[in-house]
């Protein structure tokens, strides 16, 4: 019997993570960063992650189909599910994606610390099959609220020298300080970049589940 390929769009070391230790069997392909470009932000964050995580889906379906036919038509191929992500935090209405340098992730900090804010993922799982052609993308937005404590500026500052912000929405990792940052509603996984209640129950009706489960449905 021929299963589904899972195949995670992200060069997310922490989706990544998050996936495994969820008992997936997955492969990685990372979409091209032209993939975010020219994205605006006009209607709101959770538009802004939806539209994201489709265009990644979207880069990662073009580099396998000019790959050796790793999509092939054919039934031997079985099918390939995509899972893309997109995370952005927002604060009072402001956006805030990846800092650009030191400097945007200490503004960034400082603007959230003492406050609450929101974490938003766009998730996109793409199902692709020799029946199913190409199929429909299912895109769907998790939020998390937040609050981070009142750091001082020596606090902030030692975490940038850690290096730690760099790539990460709103210049802060969830799982880098124990204690900065306390949910106030919605997933701890949402905030590290991949709900995965959401995402076990989009892919559930593709016949995608974990390894440990009885149902395994997506393997090498």
């Amino acid at each position: 019997m021929v299963h589904s390929r899972l195949i995670l769009a992200s060069g997310s070391p922490q989706r990544r993570k998050l996936l495994a230790a969820a008992g997936y069997r997955f492969e990685t392909i990372k979409p091209a960063e032209a993939a975010e470009s020219g994205c605006c932000s006009t209607g709101g964050p959770a538009v802004l992650v939806a539209d994201l995580a489709l265009r990644k889906a979207v880069d990662v379906v073009r580099q396998l189909a000019e790959s050796q036919g790793e999509v092939a038509t054919d039934a031997s191929a079985g099918s390939v599910i995509l899972v893309a992500c997109d995370t952005v935090a927002e604060c009072d209405g402001e956006i805030l994606g990846k800092p650009a340098d030191v400097d945007h992730a200490r503004k960034m900090l400082h603007r959230l610390r003492g406050r609450k804010h929101r974490v938003y993922t766009g998730v996109c799982v793409w199902h692709h099959s020799p029946e199913n052609a190409l199929g429909r993308p299912d895109v769907q937005v998790d939020i998390t609220e937040l609050e981070m404590e009142e750091l001082t500026d020596d606090q902030i500052e030692e975490y940038l020298m850690s290096d730690l912000w760099e790539g990460k929405a709103g210049a802060f990792g969830f799982q880098d300080r124990t204690g900065w940052l306390r949910i106030l509603q919605g997933s701890e996984s949402n905030v590290i970049g991949l709900p995965m209640d959401r995402l076990a129950k989009m892919l559930a009706p593709l016949g995608c589940f974990p390894k440990s489960s009885s149902n395994d449905g997506c393997a090498d």
